[in-house]
């Protein structure tokens, strides 16, 4: 039986069909490729942002001769930091740390400096002038630090931007013994917490006492114990996740005329035993990851 101009018709039809979807799917397929490609290489970008913003230039030849004791990188990396994230950093002083996630976070995230301001007004202006100059070194970098939002912390309130369980992650680094000498330690912590997502994470870097300790001893020393941060973090709500050494030094006795200070880079009392102080490094320190449930 011969064929009908229709039945040949319809076989050309079926067969351009079954062409056309071949080339869809290989497209498809060479298209998710790319995808996957560009996925790898922006993940691979991600990973590697960070080494960019700790060896970038803004940061000073003085602050990466720091990098020994405080391990910015592995902190960080400890502390699950993101380049896409919301981060509120609190009481950043002259912005060791901004000179790292102010880059790092620039192009995808957003960095949040909160400065801290003491219910004490002799405190307060002993801080002024560091506050100060860290704003005009944020204004004097705008292709650095042009994203980056600066608002206070007073009293367990915050001013300058909306703080509503708007953040990824809150991070302070070895500000908790000033805190709790100016009796805002509890507030603070609430205030933190009212920052964060549910499932966001606060990082705490902070000089490491003795167990037993006294809190009249950490605030005369500069050094509080692990034990007194978690009690104080869960009684504000969080939950400890995980504990890090990164930044232990068991060289730090911890039994100087001016505590913590005595270290560099304070290095308060002088050429005293400077060269002993400079050969301990600076101090042993917690590093603490609390999660909001």
């Amino acid at each position: 039986m011969y064929a009908t101009r229709h039945d040949r018709a319809r076989a050309v039809t079926i067969a351009a069909t079954f062409f056309m979807l071949t080339l869809t799917g290989c497209a498809s397929s060479s298209l998710d490729s790319q995808n996957s490609s560009r996925d790898s290489q922006s993940q691979g970008a991600s990973a590697t942002s960070l080494d960019a913003a700790i060896s970038g230039s803004q940061r000073s030849s003085q602050a990466r001769a720091r990098d020994v004791y405080r391990h910015p990188k592995e902190t960080l990396q400890f502390f699950d930091l993101a380049p896409t994230q919301a981060v509120l950093e609190i009481a950043p002083g002259g912005g060791w740390y901004s000179d790292i996630l102010a880059p790092y976070l620039r192009n995808a995230g957003q960095l949040y400096e909160a400065q801290y301001l003491s219910t004490s007004a002799d405190l307060a202006a002993e801080d002024s002038a560091t506050d100060a100059a860290y704003r005009r070194k944020l204004a004097n970098a705008p292709s650095v630090y042009g994203n980056v939002v600066v608002g206070t912390l007073q009293a367990g309130q915050f001013n300058g931007f909306d703080t509503n369980e708007k953040f990824d992650r809150v991070l302070t680094f070895r500000n908790i013994h000033n805190w709790i000498k100016d009796g805002q330690f509890d507030v603070n912590l609430r205030a933190f917490n009212g920052a964060l997502k549910h499932g966001g994470e606060l990082g705490v870097e902070e000089h490491r006492a003795r167990p037993g300790t006294t809190v009249q001893q950490m605030i005369d020393s500069g050094y509080v114990t692990e034990a007194f941060v978690i009690e104080h973090a869960q009684a504000a709500g969080f939950v400890l996740v995980a504990r890090s050494e990164i930044n232990a030094n068991p060289k730090d006795t911890k039994d100087y005329a001016h505590g913590v200070w005595s270290l560099p880079p304070s290095y308060e009392g002088g050429d005293v035993d400077r060269s002993r102080f400079a050969a301990i490094g600076e101090s042993d320190r917690m590093t603490l990851k609390f999660v909001k449930p």
